[in-house]
């Protein structure tokens, strides 16, 4: 993995990650960095997913493996935000 592909991994992990703090309705209690980086996991196993089932390069924009990516993204924050509310 080169240092491009961290920082892309790190800006996509940022945006499905505050895309997923949208989707969810209500206020999470996680940072930002561990959005970052739920993000991140999200955007692999989104593109694993789309991969497995054979969405993963289409034409254009790939809005199926985009919406894996965020839904993913969604629970993982959700798990997180459960985490942390549990030891507050």
């Amino acid at each position: 993995m080169t240092i491009t592909g961290i920082i892309t991994a790190i800006v996509i992990g940022l945006i499905i990650g505050a895309l997923a703090r949208l989707v969810l309705p209500g206020r999470q209690n996680v940072s930002i960095l561990v959005t970052i980086l739920v993000g991140i996991v999200a955007a692999i196993i989104g593109t694993f997913l789309a991969s497995a089932i054979g969405v993963a390069n289409t034409p254009g924009i790939d809005w199926i493996e985009l919406i894996l990516q965020v839904a993913v993204a969604a629970v993982g924050v959700t798990i997180a935000g459960s985490l942390t509310s549990r030891r507050r």
